[in-house]
Formats: structure tokens, C-alpha cells, sequence
């Protein structure tokens, strides 16, 4: 089982990249774990109080979580987990520590990723994923989001239509 890293804003569009994800031909199992990092502060004050790190949850919209629900149930088979970090830091060396840590095999970007902010503290993730040393993919949600509007219809083999003409 593959664990893979999503780097987010936490924005509901986000999630789109789970169907990238879970219709990829070389993933089999995977945990999908959504990340956003922030740089540590200066301030020896917002050192000290590391407890508003819980206000970070705050972020995450309650739709977020339902479409993360939604798809955990839509592909119970192939997505094993999902679940949501934070990275305090701006070095590389502890980046590849967290990955190291929650045993990430791959970072995975959406093709149309745009990094958007969610604080004055947020950084860009793809400064960390390009030096981390670990194997980084690009997929195209759009495609995936375009195929699911796309309905399945029946034709009947060649052989019963050709009696029919001749009929």
C-alpha cells in the first residue's frame, strides 16, 4: 500500500484529485493524506503558544470533510485511509522528516495546482516537494471531472444489428 502526500488549501475542489488518484493505473491501495504547510513564526510569544495550532482545524470547511467522507465510501476498495497534516517549518531537511515519519512514498499534485494561502504564515509546499527527494506526480483532474459526466450506453453487437437490417 502506497501512502500518498496532497498538498491543499483545503478548498472542496481539492478533493477532486482522490478520483486522479484512485483511476491511476500504477496505484493499487493507497492513504491519501491533504497537507498544508506554514512557516514557523519569529515570535518567541507564538512560540510559546503552540495551542493555537489547533485553530488551524478551523480552516477546514465542514464540506471539506464531507466530500472526504463521501469518497473514502465511493472508493473503499482502493483508498484505505484519508486524513489531514499540518508542517510547521520551511526547510527541507524537516520536510523529509515528516515524510519520513508518516512513511510517504509519493507527493501527488493536481496538473492545475495553484497554491493559495489559508494564513499570512502559509507557504507554498511545491519549494519543500521539489527538494525532499521523493517521488513527485502530476495528475489531470480535469479529465476525471469531465468522464464522470459522461453517461454509459449499450450497443448491440455487430451480428444482431446486420439481422436486423436484413430482416
Amino acid at each position: 500500500m502506497k501512502r500518498i502526500l496532497v498538498p491543499t488549501d483545503f478548498n472542496v475542489e481539492s478533493t477532486k484529485i482522490i478520483d486522479a488518484i484512485a483511476l491511476h493505473q500504477g496505484l493499487e491501495e493507497v492513504t491519501v493524506i491533504f497537507l498544508h504547510a506554514f512557516k514557523l513564526s519569529d515570535s518567541i510569544t507564538d512560540m510559546l503558544m503552540l495551542s493555537r495550532r489547533s485553530r488551524d482545524h478551523e480552516n477546514i470547511s465542514d464540506e471539506f470533510y464531507k466530500k472526504i467522507d463521501a469518497y473514502t465510501a465511493k472508493y473503499q476498495n482502493k483508498v484505505k485511509g484519508i486524513g489531514i497534516e499540518y508542517f510547521y517549518g520551511s526547510t527541507a531537511a524537516a520536510f523529509r522528516n515528516l515524510l519520513e515519519g508518516l512513511q510517504i512514498d509519493m507527493v501527488v499534485y493536481p496538473q492545475s495546482y495553484n497554491f493559495k494561502p489559508i494564513n499570512k504564515y502559509s507557504i507554498d509546499p511545491k519549494y519543500l516537494t521539489a527538494r525532499c527527494g521523493c517521488e513527485v506526480l502530476e495528475l489531470d483532474t480535469e479529465v476525471i471531472a469531465k468522464e464522470q459526466e459522461l453517461y454509459e450506453t449499450k450497443m448491440e453487437p455487430a451480428a444482431a444489428t446486420a439481422k436486423a437490417i436484413s430482416a
